[in-house]
């Protein structure tokens, strides 16, 4: 709890950091823009909410919280003081569904709030780039009212919503990162025609080889460990899919007509999409409950199985497995990706509803009492879409939850945790759809977005 206590203080310390739009810099600002600032507070919330689930989902919280005297039901008591407190509810996957739920609903009421915000002159914008105390508030009150939901079928509906928002969330990562790939072989190539350096060249190259090489690795890894010669039929399919259609992207970014249209395409992208899919069908095949074909990693180490719950504690989840830690580090590079990215990628820019680089450059300017001051860079628009940037760290709020309980499934009777097959599924699915995305990107372009330009700043 004084863990806890502790992240609470570093939200203070947050939102004394911008008090008010345009907000004030300090030191520790990585940039002037009052646009740029004002994500990443946002993002520091909902990692905050990240390191509490985290806290309160380690193993022995439980046993600790009951040590208090008169703090859990059933507890240890002391004269003079009531158990009033349901430690089971505050720790294990339950308080990572409520705290999750809370995040959700915060980012959610922001998302519907900032609808159609479209410069920095309109009212709504000064509640986006302002307030930040308040808002703490509201998200620590939000936060409070979940832990008395009761149980009843609330864990197993809002495994559903965290199943179909981790879904879309998982797309929005593969775009980030299609985002990020595109920016790292823009800039190398660029250092290395204008240096005429080919040390960029060679650098390039070597991490092109690196991520085909881990990815086909890791196919050979499926094969060997997540299939039987009679047994795993939906595994081979779902490996031998993803390898054809990775290796079928790699070719389409080097064709000549994409390379016409995209010159800083090229097969880096193609690598760490590939790198990415295997990842994600990697983690499907964890949830399979089909034990025969769903080894733990972990246990060919410590030979101990870590894949379910254990039988004395069906509640307890470990989600400190390899794929659920590996999941965690991807979702905190693509949070502070979103939070500082500034694209030239037309295509991306459509998908995520950012603005092409132009508008975020920028330095701090001092006011008359002699503080450093954010530059409000959004007067004449802004240079992303408010509100899908709070519908994506909803998103994020689920798919944080679905990691950190192993995309388990509350079973109503028994209050357990299992492996389903709707998990299976929406993985697999969201790497197919993700990687006909990355296609599209190749093919078109110059097509028309999914979300038509002069929507841009609308939704």
């Amino acid at each position: 709890m004084g863990a806890c206590m502790a992240l609470c203080s570093l939200a203070s310390c947050a939102s004394c950091l911008c008090g008010s739009a345009p907000c004030l810099l300090c030191g520790c600002c990585p940039s002037s823009n009052n646009s740029t600032i004002t994500r990443l507070v946002f993002s520091f919330f909902l990692l905050m909410g990240t390191m509490v689930s985290v806290i309160m989902i380690l193993p022995g919280m439980e046993t600790q919280l009951r040590k208090i005297p008169g703090f859990c039901e059933g507890g240890t008591t002391i004269p003079g003081l009531d158990n009033q407190v349901n430690c089971d509810v505050i720790v294990g996957y339950k308080s990572v569904y409520r705290m999750c739920f809370a995040m959700t609903c915060f980012f959610f009421l922001f998302s519907a709030i900032m609808i159609r915000v479209r410069t920095s002159r309109d009212p709504r914008a000064a509640l986006q780039n302002g307030f930040w105390f308040f808002k703490f508030l509201i998200l620590t009150g939000i936060t409070v009212g979940a832990f008395f939901i009761p149980d009843g079928t609330f864990n197993s509906v809002w495994f559903y919503f965290g199943a179909v928002g981790s879904f879309i969330f998982i797309l929005i990562q593969l775009i980030l990162l299609i985002d990020f790939a595109h920016s790292w072989n823009k800039i190398w190539v660029e250092n290395g025609e204008e240096g005429d350096n080919k040390g960029w060249f060679a650098a390039l190259l070597f991490f092109t080889v690196l991520f085909f090489a881990l990815a086909v690795t890791a196919v050979v890894l499926f094969y060997v460990y997540y299939t039987q010669p009679d047994d795993c039929t939906e595994h081979k399919v779902f490996i031998s899919l993803n390898l054809i259609f990775c290796f079928i992207v790699s070719v389409v970014s080097i064709l000549p007509k994409v390379q016409e249209a995209q010159p800083h395409s090229g097969l880096l992208q193609a690598s760490i999409i590939s790198l990415y899919t295997m990842y994600v069908t990697w983690s499907a095949m964890t949830n399979n409950p089909n034990r025969k074909c769903n080894p733990s990693l972990l246990s060919f180490m410590s030979n101990v199985s870590t894949t379910e719950p254990s039988s004395e504690d069906p509640g307890h989840v470990q989600w400190w497995d390899a794929q659920g830690i590996i999941g965690l580090i991807i979702f905190l590079f693509c949070t502070l990706y979103a939070s500082i990215r500034s694209s030239s990628n037309t295509q991306v820019n459509k998908l995520m509803q950012t603005e092409e680089t132009g508008r975020s450059g920028g330095e701090g300017v001092v006011g008359e009492d002699g503080v450093l001051r954010a530059v409000d860079n959004e007067e004449d628009g802004v240079t992303y879409s408010y509100s899908f940037f709070h519908f994506h760290l909803c998103l994020a709020s689920l798919y944080i939850m679905m990691t950190l309980t192993n995309w388990y499934q509350p079973d109503t009777n028994t209050q357990a945790m299992k492996s389903s097959m709707p998990a299976v599924w929406v993985k697999i699915c969201s790497s197919w759809l993700g990687l006909g995305l990355y296609l599209w990107t190749l093919i078109y372009p110059q097509s028309t977005a999914i979300i038509s330009p002069h929507m841009q700043y609308q939704c």
